[in-house]
């Protein structure tokens, strides 16, 4: 038995590194309890924390306000004094969809400066099976000169935020754990207990934890790829696939996926992860990658959906104006990332139709810095485009209604509702 090297309770400190949807709900639920040092990089991030104000919405400042053992900073020195790390940084992929990892490998040159005897590192991003151990380690033992499993140790818990999403949260998700020692993965999972309510699930290994995060968003991207690809085949049945659900649903084991756009850091993001691993290993995952080829061609769809049901109305195409209600990547949330709404907007523009873009829950001037986008910044005019696609149903937009939706529009225009947020009768196209 490898002797427990960590530190007791009473003297844990904890240091999150990155405060993004994940991070900062993770550094306010361990605030409560323990010493907890909140890091990101983005000295403007540090500052509204300080302030209390989370641009996520994730957090509200009454929630920072009582984790009273919870500080911020963007100076690495800071780390210094904690002795329990939390990598909590995106993993994205490139413009060719393969991993970058460069967020993780430079958190973990961060860390490697601070690493000390006794050390423990536990990461949260989704990676491939293996990369924490493969990646990770390495850059930790070069930067600090220590000895992985000697003199510090490692665990991976993937994160399980689910953005915009007020019901499942930190303390009511079960968490899975792993550590590179027995005596690690016991520490690691007594950790979390502290913070999860409702418990944890201790993986034998860090890979075993690693892949299961992996499969749990590959699995929801390739079911909602299926009833994606039902609910084009029944357009063109003329069956309205939201009712096929509905009857479908009616017997206990049918599955209750919604078809959609599929954006976002994690279901749309996740499962290049496993298809990159998988091909180095010489497997071809053909049924993951195709469903990610029909997701990530969802957008193209509803537009060039939208721009023939215009022109069987009649309707010029070309300087048509037409309206995209929502733009973040889920409702009810401010998170651009990776949004498939931009697929919808380029296409429309393809057919040099005028597009409008109104979004009250995103920041314009990250839409201009990321997509080179215009946002409107006020409710849009009445009575004014040709087409109008609510993309992205935000409460506001459900709340507005399905004829105030209608009055953006003129007479006879179009009305596309994506995610089958408005009564049936009141769209003329819904997924």
């Amino acid at each position: 038995m490898i002797p427990d090297l960590f530190h007791p309770p009473s003297e844990i400190r904890i240091g999150v590194i990155g405060l993004g949807y994940v991070g900062l709900p993770l550094a306010v639920e361990f605030g409560k309890q323990l010493p907890t040092l909140g890091f990101d990089i983005s000295s403007k991030r540090i500052e509204a924390l300080k302030q209390g104000r989370d641009h996520t919405r994730g957090v509200t400042g009454e929630q920072l306000a009582a984790a009273s053992q919870l500080s911020f900073s963007a100076s690495a020195e800071a780390l210094s004094p904690c002795n329990t790390f939390i990598v909590t940084v995106p993993t994205p992929v490139d413009e060719h969809n393969t991993p970058d990892l460069t967020p993780l490998r430079q958190a973990s040159q961060t860390l490697g400066a601070v690493l000390k005897n006794g050390d423990v590192v536990i990461y949260e991003s989704t990676v491939y099976p293996g990369a924490t151990e493969e990646i990770c380690v390495p850059e930790l033992e070069q930067a600090s000169g220590l000895t992985f499993n000697v003199d510090f140790f490692v665990g991976y818990s993937p994160e399980r935020i689910n953005p915009g999403d007020p019901e499942h949260n930190v303390t009511n998700i079960v968490k899975v754990t792993s550590g590179s020692t027995p005596v690690t993965a016991n520490h690691v999972d007594a950790l979390y207990r502290r913070v999860v309510t409702v418990g944890t699930h201790k993986a034998s290994s860090i890979k075993v934890a690693e892949a299961a995060k992996v499969i749990e968003n590959t699995q929801r991207d390739v079911n909602i790829a299926l009833i994606n690809e039902l609910a084009m085949l029944f357009h063109k049945l003329g069956l309205d696939t939201e009712e096929v659900l509905l009857a479908a649903g009616t017997k206990w084991n049918f599955l209750p996926f919604r078809p959609g756009l599929v954006g976002g850091h994690c279901i749309s993001v996740d499962p290049y992860y496993l298809t990159y691993k998988a091909r180095q290993i010489g497997f071809h995952p053909e049924m993951i990658l195709a469903g990610r080829r029909t997701n990530d061609g969802m957008g193209n769809w509803i537009a060039e959906t939208t721009i023939k049901f215009m022109i069987k109305r009649g309707m010029a195409v070309k300087g048509a104006r037409i309206l995209v209600l929502g733009l973040a990547f889920k409702e009810n949330c401010p998170d651009l990332r990776n949004t498939r709404v931009v697929d919808i907007i380029g296409e429309l523009k393809s057919y040099h139709a005028e597009v409008d873009i109104y979004d009250p829950w995103i920041d314009a001037a990250e839409a201009r810095q990321e997509y080179a986008l215009e946002v409107l910044t006020e409710t849009p005019a009445k009575a004014t485009y040709d087409a109008v696609i609510l993309a992205v149903p935000h409460r506001e937009f459900v709340i507005e209604g399905a004829a105030a939706i209608r009055s953006y529009g003129k007479s006879a225009a179009v009305l596309f509702d994506v995610k089958s947020a408005l009564p049936a009768a009141m769209a003329d196209l819904r997924l």
